[in-house]
């Protein structure tokens, strides 16, 4: 896994970053999503580094990365902080310029890259993502059944870290170790029985339920827009398209046209179909420079 890739540690102002880079060219992210580490992208990233610098971090609070203290409106889990880790540490790694790709939490984490940065980020890569805020004017019966785990990991009254922890092996399920690489599937499991770990994810949650939405508002009555090229990635057999087609959803958020492709795969688009996103990102980077 990740042959030819070095994995390091970044110390942060605040945050501790776990991340692999390798490769060579013009640098791009890979964000990953709950409750996966970096791993799950190490069938992509070898693809990638054929052609380009490949940075693989772990979200702040998720895998081997550290979390910083809890702040009441959860602050420390926003993606406005995860994106200014991902645009320190690219600093750090020489690289000014750089793509950014992001799936499930982290597409939000991308999203708010581009936005916050946007003399920094060329291209946008979004995987199974809408803006927080769309999906929370979305609400409703429909929306909250299948999206439960939203409500249950960012309400603070009874901690959902209590149950997850109790038995993290009742609680998540990740195919067998030969379908997402045997490493891949042994990093996510370190990760899921570390109670820490749990906690920065749901943390994550509770600032997607606060002061994430607070943020996208902010942008959308300033009329701020994503302005670098964007790409939406939709995985054919999830369920993205809840609230409808997502490409209506996202135009009003970007300075350009959005390219759209579907994945013929489940939620895990990178351990699932890693050609096909490959190939997309490939095609996206290479495409429009």
């Amino acid at each position: 896994m990740f042959d030819s890739f070095e994995l390091a540690h970044a110390d942060l102002p605040g945050v501790r970053i776990r991340y692999r880079t390798g490769g060579a060219g013009h640098p791009v992210v890979l964000l990953h999503g709950h409750p996966r580490t970096h791993t799950t992208w190490h069938r992509v990233a070898a693809r990638l580094a054929d052609r380009h610098a490949v940075v693989c971090p772990d979200l702040r609070g998720y895998g081997g990365s550290s979390l910083p203290p809890d702040e009441p409106d959860h602050a420390q889990s926003s993606k406005r902080a995860m994106a200014g880790d991902v645009a320190a540490l690219m600093t750090r790694l020489g690289h000014e310029r750089f793509a950014v790709v992001g799936h499930d939490r982290g597409a939000l984490v991308a999203f708010r890259t581009a936005m916050d940065h946007p003399d920094r980020v060329s291209h946008l890569v979004v995987m199974d993502g809408l803006p927080v805020v769309e999906h929370l004017e979305r609400t409703d019966v429909r929306f909250a059944q299948a999206w439960w785990h939203w409500w249950f990991l960012g309400q603070t009254d009874k901690p959902a870290e209590r149950v997850i922890s109790a038995d993290p092996d009742a609680w998540y399920r990740t195919p067998e170790p030969a379908a997402m690489g045997p490493e891949n599937h042994a990093d996510v499991w370190a990760a899921l029985r570390d109670p820490a770990v749990v906690h920065g994810m749901c943390e994550d949650y509770r600032a997607g339920l606060g002061i994430d939405r607070e943020h996208d508002e902010a942008d959308r009555a300033a009329g701020r827009r994503i302005a670098c090229p964007t790409l939406l990635l939709e995985s054919e057999h999830d369920d993205l398209d809840i609230h409808g087609d997502p490409v209506p959803i996202w135009e009003p958020w970007l300075a350009q046209p959005l390219r759209h492709r579907t994945i013929p795969s489940g939620h895990h688009q990178a351990e699932e179909a890693p050609d096909e996103v490959a190939d997309a990102i490939l095609e996206h980077l290479d495409g429009t420079r």
